[in-house]
Parts: C-alpha cells; sequence; structure tokens
C-alpha cells in the first residue's frame, strides 16, 4: 500500500465508521458485590425484601402518638410521662434507626423536647401521624425495580445492593484490550541501562493500559515489536482473540511506519490519517471482527487518538454510556492558534478564571499535557479565537 496520506477524513466521519465496527461484549460473570463498583448488570435487579424491614425512628428523641401532641408549641408545651411503653399521654425514648414502639406512630426530635423531674418530658412542637418516622419499605419495597439491566453499579449503588442482602451480581466481562507498542528506538520501561542516544523508553503502553482500565476494560500489554512487518503482523494475529486492539507507533509515513502495511495483509484499513492536530496519522482498521486502532508514536497525538476513538470504542465495548465530558466555559487570557482544516486540540491552563495555551503544537510534548487543566477543541473551520473571547474547556481526565 501506498504510505502517503490520500486523503484526510473529518474526525466525525472517521469516529462514525470506526465504531461502526465496534460491537458490546456478551460474556458475563458473577463477581462479590465488592467487586462490582464500575461494571454494568446484565439483568436488572428487583428487591427481595423491604428496606428498611420494620417501622424505625427516623430521629433521635421520643415515639408518641402524634394526638398527643395536639397544639404543643414552645409557648404552650404538652407534658408527657416517658415510660417504656406507649400509652395515652406517654413517650419512648428512642434513637435514630430505633424499632418504633408499638401504638406510636411519629417521633418528636429531642431539639422539641425539654426533659423535667419524674420522667415527664416537655413537649414544643406539634406533630403529624408518622412524621420523622421511617415505614416499612420506605426506601425500597420488595418487588420494587431497583436497577435496570445495562446499569453501570457505582459504589454507592454496590451499598444498595448490601442492604438487599444480595451478595453477589452478574456483569458483563471487562473487554480484552490488547496494546502493542512498536519502534526500534524503544527500550522497555524496566531497563537497567539508561537509553542511549536515539534510544527512547517506551511509555505509551502504559499510559494507554491505565486508559483502558479506567474506561471499563482489562489492558493486555505487548512487548515491544520492532518496525518489521512480518513480526508486527504476527503480533496481531496473536491478539486477535482480544475484543481491541491498539497499536503504538508506526502509522506515519517514513520508512518505518510499517503497521498500516502490516494490517492491510490481513485486514481491512478503515480509515489512514484524519483531520486532526495533533493525530493526523491515526489510522483505524478492523480484522475479522477485531476492531483497531493505530495510533501514532507521538506521545500527545496518541493521547487524541485515545480520547477520539478509544475511549468511546470501549465504552461502547463494555456497555458502558458514553457520557458528556466534563466542561468549563471561560475567557481566554491570550490569543490561540490553530491549524487551518483540522480539528486542533490546543492544551491549556486555568488561571484567575481565565485561559491560558500551554502549547498549541509540538505532538511529542506529553509533560504539556501533564501541565495543563484540559483542552480546547477547535473547530476544522475556524482559525483559532482572540484573546478574550469564550472557550469550551474540556477538564483533564
Amino acid at each position: 500500500m501506498s504510505k502517503l496520506f490520500k486523503e484526510l477524513t473529518p474526525v466525525h466521519i472517521a469516529q462514525t465508521t470506526f465504531l461502526n465496527t465496534v460491537t458490546p461484549v456478551n460474556r458475563t460473570e458473577t463477581l462479590l458485590i465488592e467487586d462490582c463498583s464500575n461494571r454494568v448488570l446484565t439483568k436488572e435487579i428487583i428487591a427481595q425484601i423491604n428496606v428498611p424491614h420494620y417501622m424505625r425512628a427516623a430521629m433521635d428523641g421520643y415515639a408518641l402518638r402524634a394526638k398527643d401532641t395536639l397544639a404543643a408549641s414552645t409557648t404552650s408545651p404538652v407534658i408527657l410521662h416517658e415510660s417504656d411503653a406507649i400509652t395515652p399521654q406517654s413517650c419512648v425514648h428512642v434513637h435514630t434507626g430505633s424499632l418504633l414502639p408499638d401504638s406510636a406512630d411519629a417521633v418528636i426530635m429531642v431539639e422539641d423536647t425539654q426533659k423535667l423531674d419524674n420522667n415527664l418530658i416537655e413537649i414544643t412542637a406539634q406533630l403529624h401521624p408518622h412524621e420523622n418516622v421511617g415505614e416499612i419499605g420506605e426506601d425500597m419495597k420488595k418487588g420494587e425495580l431497583v436497577f435496570q439491566q445495562n446499569h453501570t453499579l457505582h459504589p454507592v449503588d454496590v451499598s444498595v445492593l448490601a442492604n438487599l442482602q444480595v451478595t453477589h451480581a452478574t456483569v458483563y466481562q471487562k473487554p480484552a484490550v490488547s496494546i502493542i507498542p512498536t519502534g526500534n528506538e524503544l527500550i522497555p520501561r524496566n531497563s537497567k541501562q539508561p537509553p542511549k542516544e536515539g534510544e527512547i523508553i517506551e511509555t505509551n503502553s502504559l499510559m494507554v493500559g491505565l486508559y483502558v482500565e479506567k474506561w471499563g476494560g482489562k489492558p493486555i500489554i505487548n512487548n515491544i515489536v520492532p518496525d518489521k512487518p512480518e513480526l508486527i503482523k504476527q503480533a496481531i494475529v496473536n491478539n486477535l482473540s482480544s475484543d481491541m486492539i491498539i497499536l503504538c507507533g508506526g502509522t506515519s509515513v517514513g520508512d518505518r511506519d510499517q503497521v498500516p502495511a502490516a494490517i492491510e495483509s490481513i485486514g481491512t484499513i478503515l480509515i489512514r490519517g484524519i483531520k486532526a492536530s495533533p493525530g493526523k496519522p491515526t489510522t483505524l482498521a478492523a480484522i475479522k471482527n477485531t476492531p483497531i486502532i493505530c495510533m501514532p508514536g507521538y506521545p500527545v497525538a496518541g493521547y487524541v487518538t485515545l480520547q477520539l476513538f478509544a475511549k468511546p470504542a470501549i465504552k461502547t465495548l463494555a456497555h458502558q454510556p458514553y457520557l458528556p465530558e466534563n466542561m468549563i466555559t471561560l475567557p481566554l487570557a491570550e490569543k490561540i492558534a490553530s491549524k487551518a482544516g483540522y480539528l486542533t486540540f490546543a492544551r491549556v491552563k486555568i488561571e484567575n478564571n481565565t485561559v491560558k495555551p500551554i502549547m498549541s503544537s509540538g505532538a511529542s510534548i506529553l509533560s504539556s499535557i501533564a501541565r495543563s487543566d484540559g483542552y480546547i477543541m477547535i473547530p476544522e473551520e475556524i482559525e483559532g479565537y482572540s484573546k478574550g473571547e469564550e472557550v469550551t474547556i474540556i477538564l483533564a481526565n
């Protein structure tokens, strides 16, 4: 195949084309609920018990009959007798969560009482029946739908399951995402020798793996593969059992950029180059039913590729909703330029409620992302923004 980018594809078209190849993973597993945070339910959860399962006090104070507080106020208090059981004109001391005594139908807060001599309690507020009382099933009723199928469980949801006495949940397996770093210049992170001139410590697979895990996938990190078509092809074939493959590097037009050719020998190139800066050399492909992302070796360009394609793809594979990004709108402290005809990712810092660009170019400067608070996506049809102009920042994640 020709290595040249014959025609770059707009980002939105590339996203649609690629995501059409991504199918959610339907393998399931049953786990202890303690291991189910950020996992997706395969079936609905129906409450099998009432929560709470008894009438309980919702406040610290005194359980009583509401009608015994008729007309009570700070200027005209009602006097009740503290007892161990509810009878007319008596009350029982309770704590939050205590079983409501028989015949009681309300709880007066301790703040609205005054303890007198001879076990007498002064009541300074009138109550209605069921006031400050937790009813049976008030939280969840037996037979109630608690969570729907495909619901992503958050930590508070796991606590809800525990309240329902659920010990296990059936969830979708995490999609397996193979990560293959390529490049003759790369050396492993755990190398005992410092890099020589011309050598680069391989860190892209670390970044990719952590994002895969964060977005709901299971990263499978491969060893570095040299820039040889047959070795790259074999590494891809060895990982085709995964739900998606991400290759790092080798996507541009240099002599050592062999990834697209290796893929084309066994699969289909969907997109060869996108209108994004950085991120132009991104290549998207499919081999049988396995979607392939080939991200540029420059880490900032690779980061852009991950955000544009890997994140929505992994979310789709994992049955997780692809929610809007966290964003904030602020004025620019200075002008930001962009590359005409390209979706431009400008890294920015937020200072004194204004936005300052960190660097508008430089796809290899990974620290520019680490130092940023987020980025601005400047549309293809716009040539930057002027000082003072309001812009939307996608906060770093």
